[in-house]
């Protein structure tokens, strides 16, 4: 079931849209940082996209996300999506769950899941994702590219137990390994850490760091302070709880207790990018299920931290009753700017820019996210 053949390809040659969303005003006046907010495209082959993951590529921006029928769905694929002379490109489809090909000419497949980008500084541009029925059997895949995305080597299916980057784009360290969050849900929801050196060849994993019983966690962000530890923020399987906290002091090896943070988590991804600046910034949905209104993924947000502790609301990006705004990616590009994506409705994704520097924060009181925060309406 878990066959080694590599997935085939197939491209899309779909019309390149690029559909620019207007940046709204709050009173009248532009909301502070955010310099534009666009669609990735405005039609697609397949109905149904999430889980998008952006990079910088010495050619520009790349994005990646799934796409298919639906979410689990076995003709759910990798696509891409290159931003040149400002749009962005039509959606590619770089990978398919595609196992073999059957005698009649049918194809055994499997849904793909939570494709991951990293441009290492001096190349290659790697893509990591996820092949399997479910996230419970699923199991890792990565495919790199020495033309900043261009093309790509044939998929190579990780080691048994080795799952890459399960969610969020990993870092690097000083000594060059790759650190990667990752989780596991087949024996609870448990959070672990990869570890390769040499561009995926070898892998060194952690043991979960905690039991997956009392507390539910996976897909972690990883966060760098000056002292040289490594904070991981993770997502929270008890839909009324807090985003969850980890810290390491030797490179990812061992790991403090998971403790709960100030800020709401119900339920679902999120992803944070420590700045040039050393603050950092973290996008997720600022929701306390059962605590009132909103509940859910309807609210999507940005807020920023000096010490990655304490936590300002930073900017409102997205609140629509009854909608989703969800599984958000963002980094710092060469310029200073920062780039987030994050899924539209399941329908589409959305590419906003952000000016750190033009940030005005506010006070969190009582894990209330704050009316006057600047918002997008």
């Amino acid at each position: 079931m878990k066959s080694r053949r590599t997935c085939l390809y197939r491209i899309c040659g779909l019309a390149a849209i690029a559909i620019f969303l207007p940046v709204a005003t709050v009173h009248g006046m532009e909301v502070p940082g955010l310099i534009s907010r666009d669609f990735l495209y405005e039609k697609a082959s397949f109905p149904e996209c999430h889980a998008s993951t952006i990079a910088e590529t010495p050619e520009g921006l790349i994005a990646a996300w799934f796409g298919g029928t639906e979410e689990k769905h076995p003709d759910v694929g990798i696509w891409i999506s290159h931003f040149r002379n400002k749009q962005w490109s039509a959606p590619e489809e770089v990978a398919t769950g595609v196992q073999y090909v059957r005698t009649d000419g049918s194809v055994y497949r499997h849904p793909t899941w939570n494709p991951v980008l990293f441009q290492y500084p001096e190349g290659p541009l790697v893509l990591y994702w996820k092949c399997g029925p479910d996230p419970a059997s699923w199991w890792g895949m990565m495919s790199m590219s020495g033309d900043h995305g261009k093309t790509w080597t044939p998929p190579c299916r990780l080691p048994e137990h080795i799952d890459g980057p399960v969610r969020n784009k990993p870092v690097l360290l000083r000594d060059g390994t790759l650190l990667c969050g990752s989780s596991t849900e087949s024996d609870g929801w448990r959070v672990h850490f990869e570890r390769t050196a040499d561009f995926g060849r070898t892998w060194q994993r952690t043991a979960a760091i905690h039991d997956g019983k009392a507390i539910g966690a996976i897909q972690p962000t990883l966060l760098t302070h000056p002292d040289g530890t490594i904070q991981a923020l993770c997502r929270n399987q008890n839909g009324s709880g807090q985003i969850l906290s980890t810290s390491s002091g030797d490179g990812g090896l061992t790991w403090t207790e998971l403790e709960p943070t100030v800020l709401p988590n119900p339920n679902s991804g999120i992803d944070a990018v420590t700045l040039k600046s050393g603050s950092h910034l973290l996008v997720y949905n600022h929701t306390w299920r059962g605590k009132g209104t909103p509940q859910g993924r309807e609210m999507i947000n940005l807020a920023s931290s000096e010490d990655g502790q304490t936590w300002k609301a930073a900017l409102t990006l997205e609140h629509e009753a009854k909608s989703e705004f969800s599984y958000p990616a963002i980094i710092q590009t060469a310029d200073g700017l920062v780039h987030i994506t994050y899924t539209w409705k399941r329908q589409r994704i959305v590419h906003a820019v952000v000016d750190p520097q033009k940030l005005s924060a506010k006070d969190i009181v009582d894990g209330q996210w704050p009316e006057d925060v600047p918002a997008v309406r």
